[in-house]
């Protein structure tokens, strides 16, 4: 069976379960950066303003990192399972995945 593009719709991939979490996270980093526009908006110290960028970073590198793991232990896995082409272009998009966070 061919596997559709992922259109952001289905259900049941891995980070469904902590989806809540993954919301209330982001919505945090949301406000973070809305607090680093007033920053600049009210001229902040610059080192204060890079320290709160770095903040923001950490906060979205733990989602990626979260999300990479439930990724691999759900999606990867299951293909893996199942072999075949599947199980390869899995594998390649997880590794392709890896490869943008290093780079980021």
């Amino acid at each position: 069976m061919t596997e559709q593009p992922h259109t952001g719709t289905e259900s049941g991939h891995g980070y469904i379960s902590a989806k809540d979490d993954y919301l209330k996270r982001l919505r945090r980093i949301e406000g973070q950066a809305r607090g680093l526009q007033r920053m600049v908006e009210d001229e902040k110290y610059c080192i204060d303003i890079l320290t709160q960028v770095s903040a923001m970073t950490k906060a979205l590198q733990a989602v990626a990192l979260g999300l990479l793991e439930d990724h691999i232990s759900h999606c990867v896995v299951d293909a893996a399972v199942a072999g075949g082409s599947e199980a390869d272009a899995k594998i390649k998009e997880a590794t392709d995945a890896i490869a943008r966070l290093v780079r980021s």
